[in-house]
């Protein structure tokens, strides 16, 4: 039986970022993270043709320059883990692709893939269409190239590499879906992310981007998959908190990708309403993070502050870092302060606030009192810095955050004294009983935040001044209160 859950912090990393492999990995958390990590997201460890992982080319084996499924199981024996499915594509070098491009309707895939020539009344989109669409790309598919010769568009929402897959409207697509879930449950997850969810459903004349009430239809097909498995899903979605919300009423675990800008907000601006606002309406079953494997999400905080003060905040963070303006204006063309041009900031967390110890540890300290089970990301783990070496070797933005730590390194970062205090944050965080209790917001001024955690006759409170960049840990231990 997998691992349930438990309300103590998940490590997000890739397999070959704590050292070379997967043994490696075990190797750092035994011999640094003991205490302070119960959970692992193991960032997609499968062969893939494209971005880091996220065009996996099978789910079926571990990419062997990683290790093995014996590997996985191990560590899945002492934590909980999450795999990623990308429910939305799959590899155009996978062999159900392939199989597709060269059998074409003869395939046992052929609806498999969106074909614009099925998906669109008039077998192609009209432009009015086209800017409706919610894009991550100019345009949204690929011309594939059968081996008659014959051209066709098939949906394509992120990379060449990456065809999406027709999930709602293909048998064979449903099959496949039932087959991973249950394989991955099988294999050790106790969450399985469901990696651009929001991009699988789509119809004409909409965004394409978490349409209901299919978005309601995919995710119960998954939940009845797992049913009985121990295995609960985690939808991957990037938007405003009206989406959040959305989960929260149908009981389903949710991301807080709202929390990292607030913050950036609270920190610069001495300000704690729109933070405050937030933790009084967030969904109580979320994962928090401040720092993922992508960058620091903008559109996902709109609404819960003005937008010029989202703007704002987006500007402190490249004025501390004119390095990252750079490498934006270098991929947008421009960046502009007076709309909503950036997607996500491609930047440490760390960074992104100055590169200060004080202002991270207390960023840390409201993230491990905030509700919902903490993520931290391996790179702030050490309070990491931007890696501008390794961007100019990819030029891709979000290498900024994926530095590769070896062994030797590590050994150095756990020495520096915001890793030690980062380190004994969140072995608190994991021991102390008061976080299975009830949270309460304290009445404080505004520039001032205050939470308290109790159970029983046990509590936990964290004050964090904003204005003077402070904060100080109170707590209960066998009836005395102490100070962390």
């Amino acid at each position: 039986m997998n691992k349930e859950v438990s309300n103590k912090i998940m490590l997000i990393t890739y397999a070959d970022s704590l050292g070379d492999n997967l043994k490696d990995l075990q190797t750092v958390l035994e011999k640094y993270l003991e205490g302070a990590v119960y959970g692992l997201h193991i960032l997609p460890f499968f062969p893939s043709s494209a971005d880091r992982g996220f065009a996996p080319v099978t789910y079926d084996v571990v990419d062997p320059q990683f290790g093995s499924w014996e590997d996985i199981e191990k560590l899945s024996e002492k934590y909980y883990l999450m795999y990623d499915y990308m429910i939305n594509h799959i590899s155009a070098k996978s062999e159900i692709y392939k199989d597709f491009l060269e059998k074409k309707d003869d395939s046992e895939y052929r609806d498999f893939f969106i074909r614009f020539k099925d998906f669109w009344k008039n077998g192609e989109p009209t432009e009015e269409q086209i800017a409706k669409i919610y894009l991550r790309r100019p345009l949204p598919y690929i011309e594939a190239e059968f081996a008659d010769g014959s051209r066709e568009k098939l949906w394509c929402t992120f990379s060449e590499e990456q065809i999406d897959i027709n999930c709602l409207g293909s048998e064979k697509a449903k099959e496949y879906l039932r087959e991973k879930l249950l394989f991955f449950s099988s294999h050790g997850a106790s969450l399985i992310r469901l990696d651009a969810l929001a991009y699988a459903t789509k119809r004409e004349d909409t965004r394409c981007f978490f349409i209901e009430p299919e978005i309601w239809e995919l995710i119960r097909q998954c939940q009845e998959i797992l049913e009985g498995t121990g295995t609960e899903i985690l939808p991957e979605i990037h938007e405003n908190y009206f989406i959040q919300k959305k989960l929260e009423e149908k009981d389903v675990y949710t991301y807080d990708f709202q929390l990292p800008m607030l913050l950036l907000n609270a920190v610069y601006f001495g300000r704690t309403l729109y933070l405050k606002n937030w933790l009084k309406l967030c969904p109580r079953k979320q994962f928090t993070t401040l720092d993922t494997h992508d960058g620091i999400g903008v559109v996902d905080v709109r609404y819960l502050m003005p937008d010029e003060e989202v703007l704002e905040t987006k500007k402190k963070v490249f004025d501390a870092n004119p390095g990252i303006m750079d490498i934006h204006m270098r991929q947008d063309a421009q960046v502009n302060f007076s709309k909503f041009d950036t997607y996500q900031i491609c930047c440490t967390y760390y960074d992104a606030l100055g590169g200060e110890d004080v202002r991270y540890l207390m960023a840390r300290a409201v993230q491990f009192f905030a509700p919902g089970i903490p993520q931290v990301y391996y790179v702030g783990l050490f309070a990491g810095r931007n890696d501008y070496e390794f961007y100019n070797t990819t030029l891709q933005s979000r290498d900024i955050n994926r530095h590769y730590y070896k062994l030797d390194e590590i050994e150095e970062e756990f020495k520096r004294p915001v890793v030690q205090k980062m380190n004994e944050l969140m072995k608190f965080r994991n021991s102390h009983p008061a976080f299975d209790g009830e949270f309460e917001l304290l009445n404080t001024d505004e520039h001032t935040l205050g939470i308290r955690w109790s159970k029983g006759e046990e509590f936990a409170q964290l004050t964090a001044d904003f204005e003077k960049l402070s904060y100080s840990i109170t707590y209960s231990k066998d009836g005395e209160c102490l100070e962390l």
